[in-house]
């Protein structure tokens, strides 16, 4: 947690934030954890659909938890921004529509009422607030895909935005922090609260192959960083932030859904 790649660090100076070193965990997820999930949990509990249909929700609360290290912030997280359900800000690229179920490790059960903030490179690979970086000249609104919801009362977080491009030396990826007890701002940020989790998400490596052949994300210039090429990633599936994608429709083009359940210790 205390080793930031090189490859993570930008070519101006970012902001210091100190990394979180608790223990979290990810549940499994897919049609394995759904099956998993349909044996252990209790009536009435939330059951995730198999993979591969429109509607997949996240998966149950009742899986196996598997410990899992925390991963890297990176360089390019900024404090105070928007508590909203879209982060796209108008930028181009595939929709994704993102499903986070927060639970605690130790009982598995869902917690409402957590910040699940995200942030990502756009589809040419630049992060708002450091545009330039990724070698791409465009306007920075210092904003773009960032942002994050409250969990609802079954612990899920859902937020729309794209699916992301790439930049040097990093497959793609989302960072994610998870906070409790925040305080909501009258500017549509927040305050305060306590951070529980730190991690990245990342994505099957056939789907960014076909994303990646396609424009916008045809445009960017730089090599891409493969999952099993990644300094960051290792490897672990779902316990290592590895999302369920399931297709929108027949092209790439029309997006994709992401889930995955997050445990963290509190």
């Amino acid at each position: 947690m205390n080793e930031t790649p090189v490859n993570e660090t930008p070519t101006s100076q970012a902001p210091t934030r100190d990394t979180v070193a608790r223990r979290t965990v990810l549940v499994a997820t897919g049609a394995t954890a759904a099956t998993l999930a349909l044996a252990a949990a209790a009536p009435g509990t939330p059951t995730a659909r198999t993979a591969g249909t429109a509607d997949t929700a996240p998966v149950a609360a009742a899986a196996v938890c598997t410990l899992t290290k925390e991963m890297t912030e990176g360089p390019y997280y900024l404090d105070g921004q928007y508590v909203r359900a879209d982060i796209t800000e108008g930028k181009t690229g595939f929709p994704l529509e993102l499903a986070l179920t927060v639970v605690d490790d130790d009982t598995c059960a869902t917690i409402s009422d957590a910040l699940v903030e995200i942030w990502h490179c756009d589809a040419l690979g630049e992060y708002s607030g450091y545009v330039g970086n990724n070698g791409h000249d465009e306007p920075d609104s210092g904003t773009f895909l960032r942002g994050g919801v409250l969990t609802d009362a079954g612990g899920v977080a859902r937020i729309t935005t794209v699916y992301p491009g790439w930049y040097r030396g990093r497959c793609v990826h989302i960072h994610v922090k998870v906070h409790v007890g925040v305080t909501l701002t009258s500017d549509g940020s927040f305050t305060g609260g306590t951070e529980l989790h730190t991690g990245q998400l990342f994505f099957d490596e056939t789907v960014t192959a076909k994303v990646g052949a396609l424009s916008p994300y045809s445009a960017n210039t730089v090599t891409r960083t493969t999952l099993a090429q990644d300094s960051i990633y290792d490897d672990g599936g779902a316990a290592s932030g590895l999302l369920t994608l399931t297709a929108l429709g027949s092209s790439p083009s029309t997006g994709y859904t992401g889930t995955l359940t997050l445990g963290v210790e509190r």
